[in-house]
């Protein structure tokens, strides 16, 4: 019998301003998928091969997009399909310190190769009583007031992170508390590597819940603050698939090594209206306007500020001909050029025209950071 994986999936349909539910199957043999509607109780989408899903993709909570329709895993279809993929699924927190944030790519590379895939991700800045709540266990300590002060002290980068026994994946990855030991024991850790105090990770599936809700709450209020200027900057999108491709940890080495200030962060999952709005002034201009905005709602995509006088103008030239093959030709060592594959799928997004920087990322980090 065939290998299939079964889930819930909704999908808004703005048309009829309708919540519809389906049964997805995804068949892993051939990367077929079909579809199958709930309430008429018939088929919707006949088996199908459609290469830009994968089994990765395919997790309770995950948005994926299949031909062009949005849809929000919401559970598992089957008990094969739960213990197949679900059993050892595990969120938890992994925390960027101060000192190591521009080395973020680096470990985003590193959790990227362990098979973890980084589910939502904020650059904020702690002050000095958020980051007391977020090690109140550790208020009888010695150590505790100079850890606020270190953690308080510049932006970090907080993530959710998901994957099979992703807390224990994480830890490792993060090797000993000594960085001595690390050395020793685990030399390609990142403790090893950048020092021992540059990360942190959740011990435990509760403080991996406290965790999260602290940086991500999922009840009212918007957890910490994100770090945008919103002034002399410009916006950058890492779209989705170079996301789901595992190309953000280079995309950011890149920017970094090329001298630029990522001085805001985040990931987002836009939906269709959003995206056409972001992209409206491209509508009717360029033909790849409807698959421009496919693109960018087909799943999550990570929004940067980039910020420096003069910034736009310099950090356009730096991404490079929107055409990817030009770009090989003309400017090999863009942005575009490294790691976009055509002109939908062209690796990242950044404003056009200087005056638009702000406004760009005012977009993301005020109107859409809700």
């Amino acid at each position: 019998m065939e290998d299939r994986f079964a889930f819930l999936a909704e999908w808004y349909d703005p048309t009829a301003a309708l919540l519809r539910r389906y049964q997805l199957f995804f068949y892993p043999t051939d990367g077929s998928v079909e579809m199958f509607d709930v309430k008429k109780q018939k088929i919707f989408l006949r088996k199908t091969k459609y290469e830009n899903l994968h089994l990765q993709d395919l997790f309770v909570g995950n948005r994926v997009n299949v031909f062009s329709r949005q849809l929000n895993l919401i559970d598992y279809g089957d008990q094969y399909t739960a213990n197949k993929l679900g059993s050892k699924k595990e969120r938890t927190l992994a925390l960027i310190k101060p000192d190591a944030v521009s080395k973020m790519g680096d470990i985003l590379e590193m959790m990227y190769a362990s098979n973890m895939i980084v589910t939502k991700a904020k650059m904020t800045k702690l002050t000095w009583s958020q980051a007391a709540d977020f090690y109140v266990e550790h208020q009888s300590k010695p150590f505790f007031n100079n850890l606020v002060q270190f953690v308080s002290s510049g932006p970090v980068v907080a993530m959710e992170v998901m994957g099979d026994e992703a807390m224990s994946v994480w830890r490792k990855l993060l090797g000993p508390a000594d960085s001595a030991e690390a050395q020793r024991e685990a030399p390609l850790s990142i403790r090893a590597q950048l020092g021992a105090d540059f990360a942190h990770g959740s011990d435990s599936v509760a403080a991996a819940a406290r965790e999260l809700e602290f940086f991500f709450p999922s009840t009212m209020g918007r957890g910490p603050s994100n770090t945008a200027h919103c002034s002399e900057c410009t916006c950058c999108i890492i779209k989705p698939h170079a996301v789901s491709q595992g190309l953000t940890g280079k995309i950011l080495n890149s920017i970094t090594a090329a001298g630029f200030e990522i001085s805001a962060l985040k990931m987002f999952s836009v939906d269709q209206a959003n995206a056409e709005e972001f992209y409206e002034v491209y509508k009717g201009v360029v033909t790849e306007y409807p698959s421009m905005v496919a693109e960018l709602c087909s799943g999550p995509c990570m929004v940067l500020e980039i910020h420096g006088s003069d910034t736009p103008k310099i950090f356009r030239g730096f991404c490079g001909p929107a055409d990817p093959e030009i770009a090989r030709h003309l400017r090999p060592n863009t942005l575009r050029a490294l790691f976009g594959k055509d002109k939908v799928q062209n690796a990242v997004h950044c404003t056009d025209l200087p005056e638009d920087g702000v406004l760009e990322v005012e977009y993301f980090f005020k109107i859409l950071d809700d």
